[in-house]
């Protein structure tokens, strides 16, 4: 249902059955590790990232940059810089965490039909500097809001996504040949899931539960 008018048209009212169903897709958002390689339907692609775009951004600048990864060449070279950061990161454990560590499903490079990199260009054109002379880091945060629009736009279809952090942001610019000022922010996996859970994966393998909010909630 809509109610009420103004220069810019209809203000919508959300029911409260979409308020719970919004609810039950934060809910079962999940980061994604096991994918199947089924291809996604002709267009899905498309319609997620233009979904994306409607994410607020500081001043209006839209910083963020997106790479299709399709090369097969490239996507290896992505594969490479993972497993050698992943086994860098292994070493800084002791023994027995970093046995714990190795047995954690931590990316889907291999299996996922889509490969997105996302980067923030540093000095976007666009917004002409609004907002951000103090805090530059806005532009970086505004692409984390345009990711966290596309996770939850593909995982309302059915579409799953994984964030790949343990990555040399600079090896993987020089991969994909990508300009200088550009910043790498995510490395995204995108398919349909193998399996479906609504705990997070590394709580299932006792890396490290949730915690309550209440301590991470001050007043001041």
């Amino acid at each position: 249902m809509q109610g009420g008018t103004g220069a810019g048209g209809a203000k919508p009212e959300f029911s409260q059955a979409f308020q719970r169903d919004f609810e039950t897709l934060l809910k079962w958002r999940r980061d994604v590790r096991r994918f199947r390689t089924d291809p996604l339907p002709a267009g899905a692609l498309d319609h997620l990232l233009a979904l994306a775009d409607l994410a607020p951004s500081v001043g209006n600048s839209q910083p963020w940059r997106i790479v299709i990864v399709d090369s097969p060449d490239k996507r290896a070279g992505i594969v490479a810089c993972f497993e050698a950061e992943n086994e860098a990161a292994a070493g800084r454990y002791d023994e027995g965490m970093a046995q714990q560590y190795r047995q954690l499903k931590l990316a889907g490079l291999k299996e996922a039909p889509v490969h997105l990199a996302v980067f923030c260009d540093g000095a976007p054109a666009q917004g002409h500097g609004l907002g951000r002379a103090t805090m530059p880091e806005t532009l970086a945060y505004s692409t984390v809001s345009m990711i966290h629009t596309f996770w939850l736009a593909a995982r309302a279809e059915g579409i799953g996504v994984g964030w790949v952090s343990i990555l040399d942001p600079h090896a993987v610019g020089n991969i994909l040949k990508v300009d200088a000022g550009w910043r790498l922010v995510a490395y995204l996996c995108v398919g349909f899931p193998e399996e479906e859970h609504i705990d997070p994966e590394l709580e299932r393998a006792h890396w490290q539960a949730r915690s309550p909010l209440e301590t991470r909630l001050f007043r001041r």
